[in-house]
């Protein structure tokens, strides 16, 4: 067979990885083209899976689903389906025959005398075919991009005067072959065009629920397989959870682990054998940080028949870890962070060694994804620009591509994604919350058709392309407001019955007091969207008219209690008890903010800076930035007398120094334990996990304990002299539902 042949109207290009139709080119995984190159050399007869596989994939293991995938990806690129059949045809319990008639490219180009014909070309031995897909990008350079011709050789001179006459007489067949150069010219024109045009776009058929349950499911995937489901089944109340696995086609859901962690990320082998996933747990031997990140691993087989307690493979001390991904049956990739930047590292399971893929100087790692089939890994960054990158590397950390992701207008800007490869096309997808996008390999993002507009997370991909699992569901919780001398009778019973002071059956919390009123600030998603409301008790009012799918992250009072200043999706706005709105204009994305001095009007913000999270304290006015912090911090805050305190990613708690920050050394045993807290006149307030009220003076060093609140509350949110408000959960329904996709 050669390397470039018909079948039908759709030219395959083995060269370049390629199967052209009417002039649109797309690229093929190297192993699938492989597939269908077999077909074509026994056209009409059945090949068996077997065959295939031995054939193909002779120097790998993989299962019958590897080229079940690859038999899903030709028919797609030829316009046929698994229901047709006109092209590629399955044999139950037999194998695959390719149906349409085969032609080789030399004779078709003699027969329409359209082209020269090509010199033969030998079949690739195994030798050459294992070498490309060991490193497919050495053995097709460039695959998945714009055919770059090489350099044409130098202008021929011009003819002389004696031969110019005779050049001017063409023959019929000179004719002929000069237009044929125009239309392959004009055909090379429309495929480059049409690869600077968006992928086709996907489109939602089917929404069905695959664990309608009361309990809260969250970071859910496939098996290499597609016959199942794994998923992540929390406890609310203890912030625990168990791995599960659920068989899709008999709906029996399997107990993967068997005791009760702090599990994170997992991935399961290509092979379907081993599950890796990380857990976090809190750690005595390191002063960098009091939680360990373990990478654990347990037989799936033998979890499917009866929980297991998962062994350790690798355990870090003083680096964080995240995000775990097989490459093959031997190797991990996954994100490492040693003081304050993450990098790609791939780790070996056998050797137990380690070492970094990707590390850019510039900019912020986010997240990334690995597509097995093509080799290829996605990765996501904040450039130094404060712009979101997608960069493509191969195998060996080596950057075959690097775009800037435009985001449509009507998008949320400045929004951190987590985008999952597309088995069936070349782009990544990615949820901002209420809508789902694709994104293209050069960078761009397109919607994708939804039929409504709930809150869906963390898309994956199943093998086939066809199907996509999401995390969708909503948390109900209410805004509670407690009198401080309630504290000192705690009783559980009427802690429990306390009525909410803002009640939905969605979202409610954040709740401010109102400096010099008696107003109560919060933010609802009561309508939909987040929004900020205020409330007396008795009549709550929206506050804010923010577009779907904005994210506010945090707000603060003026010191007069007539207006806010809010962040929503990384830009501040203050609105006005009146409805009047006043955007802030500043250079840098806001994260979050903490805390709005609006006598000096200043904030203190977590922004994005030179594409890297810093604390820093911004003048609204003039917009002059004062770094506090270049590490990571996930809470900061300061009272009136601007005494200010911050906690970073490890838990350890610091006030800033005339040279350096200084640690607060006696809050260092409340680590993550807590979630928010506030300072107010030279004191630190939090409630801790037993629902007791705990209260830290930044002067004396004294700790004490005020009380206890009791009932389900999640956190503290503000402090006065005489209440408390806090957020309490009243439910967490998340479940694993499945899109069903059409392009």
């Amino acid at each position: 067979m050669t390397e470039q042949f018909w079948i039908g109207d759709f030219f395959i290009d083995c060269t370049r990885n390629q199967i052209t139709h009417q002039g649109q080119s797309q690229t093929v995984a190297p192993k699938a083209l492989a597939v269908l190159t077999y077909l074509a050399k026994h056209q009409g007869r059945v090949v068996s899976q077997d065959t295939l596989l031995d054939e193909v994939w002779f120097d790998a293991v993989v299962s019958a689903n590897t080229l079940q995938k690859s038999i899903a990806h030709l028919r797609k690129a030829l316009g046929d389906d698994a229901k047709r059949q006109t092209t590629i045809k399955t044999h139950a319990k037999q194998g695959y025959s390719l149906e349409v008639p085969v032609r080789r490219h030399e004779q078709t180009a003699v027969a329409h005398d359209l082209t020269p014909k090509p010199p033969s070309v030998k079949p690739a031995t195994r030798e050459k075919v294992a070498a490309g897909a060991a490193n497919p990008a050495a053995t097709h350079a460039g695959a998945g991009q714009p055919h770059v011709p090489e350099t044409p050789p130098a202008t021929p001179p011009a003819p002389t005067k004696a031969h110019a006459t005779a050049s001017q007489r063409t023959t019929p067949r000179q004719r002929t072959t000069l237009l044929a150069a125009i239309i392959i010219l004009t055909l090379l024109g429309l495929w480059m065009f049409s690869r600077q045009q968006p992928n086709a776009a996907l489109t939602v058929t089917k929404i069905q629920s695959l664990t309608a349950t009361d309990d809260k499911e969250f970071d859910a995937d496939y098996s290499p397989d597609g016959q199942y489901i794994l998923f992540h089944r929390y406890d609310d109340i203890t912030c625990v959870n168990k791995v599960w696995a659920k068989h899709i086609a008999t709906q029996k859901e399997h107990q993967l682990t068997q005791d009760w962690g702090a599990y994170r990320k997992h991935s399961l082998s290509p092979d379907g054998r081993t599950l890796v996933l990380l857990a976090n747990g809190p750690c005595t031997g390191s002063a960098r940080t009091k939680s360990c990140y373990d990478l654990v691993y347990l037989d799936f087989e033998q979890a499917l028949l009866s929980p297991q307690v998962p062994d350790l493979l690798l355990r870090c001390e003083n680096t964080q870890l995240k995000n775990p991904i097989w490459v093959d049956n031997d190797h991990l990739a996954l994100l490492q962070n040693p003081s304050d930047r993450w990098k790609l590292i791939l780790y070996s399971v056998t050797d137990q060694q380690s070492e970094v893929l990707y590390d850019p100087q510039d900019g912020e790692v986010l997240d990334f994804d690995y597509a097995r089939d093509d080799s290829l890994f996605a990765i996501i960054r904040w450039g130094r620009d404060n712009q979101l990158v997608l960069d493509l590397c191969n195998l060996d950390g080596s950057l075959r591509a690097s775009r800037p992701i435009v985001m449509p207008a009507d998008a949320p800007q400045h929004r951190p994604i987590y985008p999952t490869f597309d088995p069936g096309d070349q782009r990544l997808v990615f949820s901002t919350g209420r809508q789902l996008y694709t994104l293209s390999y050069d960078g761009r993002v397109a919607k994708i058709d939804m039929p409504h507009a709930e809150t869906m997370l963390l898309p994956e991909f199943h093998p086939d392309g066809t199907r996509l699992l999401l995390i969708k569901g909503p948390i109900d919780t209410d805004v509670w407001l407690v009198a401080r001398d309630e504290l000192t009778q705690p009783d559980s019973t009427a802690a429990k019955s306390r009525p909410s002071f803002e009640r939905s059956i969605l979202g409610e919390g954040g709740a401010l007091f109102q400096p010099k009123g008696r107003l109560i600030a919060f933010w609802s998603d009561r309508t939909g969207d987040d929004q900020v409301w205020v409330s007396d008790g008795a009549n709550p009012r929206q506050l804010t008219h923010f577009p779907m799918d904005t994210a506010i992250r945090g707000y603060d009072w003026a010191a007069d209690g007539e207006s806010i200043l809010v962040n929503g999706n990384n830009r501040l706005v203050r609105v006005f008890l009146d409805g009047r709105q006043q955007p802030v204009p500043l250079e840098q994305p806001v994260v979050r903010l903490y805390q709005w001095d609006s006598v000096r009007n200043n904030a203190l913000v977590r922004a994005r800076c030179d594409g890297a999270d810093r604390l820093i304290t911004v003048d609204l006015n003039s917009g002059q930035v004062t770094v506090v912090s270049e590490s990571p911090v996930n809470w900061a805050d300061r009272d009136g007398s601007g005494a200010l305190v911050f906690r970073d990613t490890s838990g350890r708690f610091w006030q800033p120094g005339p040279v350096e920050a200084k640690e607060i050394e006696p809050l260092a045993a409340i680590g993550k334990d807590a979630k928010v807290f506030r300072v107010k006149g030279r004191h630190l307030y939090w409630m801790d996990p037993e629902k007791k009220l705990r209260r830290y003076h930044l002067d004396t060093g004294v700790l004490e304990t005020l009380g206890e609140v009791g009932g389900n509350v999640s956190h503290l949110t503000d402090v006065n002299q005489t209440h408390l408000l806090m957020s309490t959960l009243v439910s967490s329904r998340k479940e694993v539902i499945e899109l069903y996709l059409k392009d």
